[in-house]
């Protein structure tokens, strides 16, 4: 590690910009942590041909198309991808932060590590537990490898602050499951910090869900019913002060996730817009012109009367 002042110092580093780093990064920020995702080096997902089993794409996406969406919408939620190779991550003694040095040799700080990167552990060797690795066979040669198994299931390791969302065994094998790990590693991570701040019961997890209107009708359009279930929730034993300001932060954010027709609208236009931005409308409108969309709608539509009928 040098001595020089960090390059950029962020909440959170993820370290891999596959399905795993990309969705932890949205997690954590759109909860508000400035989030670095450094994506450059040996990555699984280009083995695969073609991407079939992704929920969402009913005849399947191509991969080049399918990464390119994810980093749009991580970079969409606030990350900021950098493509860097990550050499070491390290911890500096004086405030405990963690130091990512890169193969240009820029040092980033950050307070937390999300490790998502999952052939290659070995950036992680600098923070000195050895633990972190096994011998394996591999190829006919002994090798010494990241071991799944040092984080616990949630992605908790024995240093505070590091997360690892892949490798993850048996989780790391599906692009769609490798996914869903990254967001529940991410948001134990933010359930940490929210403890960190007195929050604690059923208070202390982060759920990213917007709510409908329907949601604040009646009893729940009042802060004092939240306050009630909030006070009903929480389990920590604090201070009169800390509580009211924690109470009140908690239902700002609540109210915060709720939208109008009008605003679910916007959202859906706007995301439709994005979606052909990243693939390309001359391409879309290619596949349009060729008739392929028209004769599958059509198709669809035929059903549709055959089922009706």
């Amino acid at each position: 590690m040098g001595t020089s002042e960090p390059t950029s110092d962020h909440d959170v580093i993820v370290v891999g910009g596959g399905p795993a780093g990309c969705s932890a990064g949205v997690f954590t920020a759109r909860y508000g942590l400035d989030t670095a995702i450094f994506d450059k080096g040996s990555a699984a997902l280009p083995r695969c041909a073609y991407l079939e089993n992704y929920l969402g794409f009913p005849a399947g996406i191509a991969v080049n198309d399918f990464t390119a969406l994810m980093h749009a919408h991580a970079t969409e939620a606030g990350c900021d991808i950098v493509e860097e190779r990550v050499e070491t991550v390290t911890q500096a003694d004086a405030d405990a932060k963690f130091v990512v040095e890169t193969q240009t040799g820029a040092e980033h700080a950050a307070t937390y590590v999300i490790a998502a990167a999952w052939y290659d552990g070995s950036y992680l060797r600098g923070l000195g537990d050895e633990d972190m690795f096994e011998r394996q066979e591999h190829h006919g040669e002994i090798e010494e490898r990241f071991d799944p198994e040092y984080p616990d299931e949630d992605g908790r390791t024995a240093i505070d602050g590091l997360y690892v969302a892949s490798p993850a065994g048996d989780r790391s094998a599906q692009a769609i499951v490798v996914a869903g790990h990254g967001a529940h590693v991410a948001r134990c991570l933010l359930e940490d910090r929210r403890s960190e701040r007195g929050y604690s019961g059923e208070v202390a997890p982060h759920y990213d869900w917007l709510r409908s209107d329907a949601e604040f009708a009646g009893e729940w359009a009042e802060r004092e019913r939240w306050r009630t279930w909030f006070d009903n929730e929480i389990e920590a034993d604090l201070s009169e002060d800390r509580l009211t300001d924690l109470r009140e932060a908690y239902i700002d954010e609540a109210f915060d996730t709720r939208r109008t027709d009008q605003e679910v609208e916007a959202a859906t236009e706007r995301g439709l817009r994005r979606l052909v931005e990243v693939l390309g409308q001359n391409r879309l409108l290619d596949v349009i012109d060729n008739g392929e969309i028209r004769e599958r709608a059509n198709e669809l539509e035929d059903t549709e009367t055959t089922h009706a009928n």
